[in-house]
């Protein structure tokens, strides 16, 4: 029998199977059900975790592993301009070393005795010595140079008594 109803909000039906849920049985098959649930979330859970902690080994990993390739970048390139400065200085080293001989080179054909002798003559009025401008003396060959070996064999010969005797005599 079907009731109608003229209202506009429509009644509430009741189910035709009400459970008994003060039973035992449905009652611990309902605390299983909810550890089994409990323990699924859990084991959930843990997977995520352990997913998120692989997540953030490898991130570590990957950033140590860039840190140490900017390291090592940084270094090849501070040798690399240590290397190109030994060069640069390296090739003025050789500039400077054929500029000095050149230079060598210059001062040793402007030396020549023969150009010092007529600048001499020219700018100084300078002359070569005549044999009448030149004295010869002679020197006797008399060594005057007393030798110090006498000395130390007299007082090399005499032992520390001897010495303190002598010291004990003059006094």
């Amino acid at each position: 029998m079907a009731r109608y109803q003229y209202e506009t909000s429509p009644r509430k039906l009741e189910p035709d199977f009400i459970p008994n849920r003060k039973s035992k049985r449905w009652q611990e098959e309902q605390r299983e059900l909810k550890e089994k649930i409990k323990q699924e979330a859990q084991e959930k859970a843990k997977q995520k975790r352990a997913a998120r902690l692989l997540k953030k080994k490898v991130v570590v990993y990957i950033s140590l592993v860039f840190a140490m390739l900017l390291v090592i970048s940084y270094r090849n390139s501070l040798i690399t301009e240590d290397f190109n400065k030994v060069k640069s200085l390296k090739e003025e080293l050789t500039t400077l070393q054929k500029e000095n001989q050149q230079t060598e080179v210059s001062i040793e054909s402007n030396v020549n005795l023969n150009k010092i002798e007529e600048e001499a003559k020219s700018k100084l009025g300078m002359q070569k010595l005549t044999n009448d401008q030149k004295i010869y003396i002679n020197l006797p060959k008399k060594d005057y140079v007393q030798s110090s070996t006498d000395n130390t064999e007299t007082t090399t010969q005499k032992s520390w008594l001897s010495k303190i005797i002598d010291k004990i005599k003059g006094n």
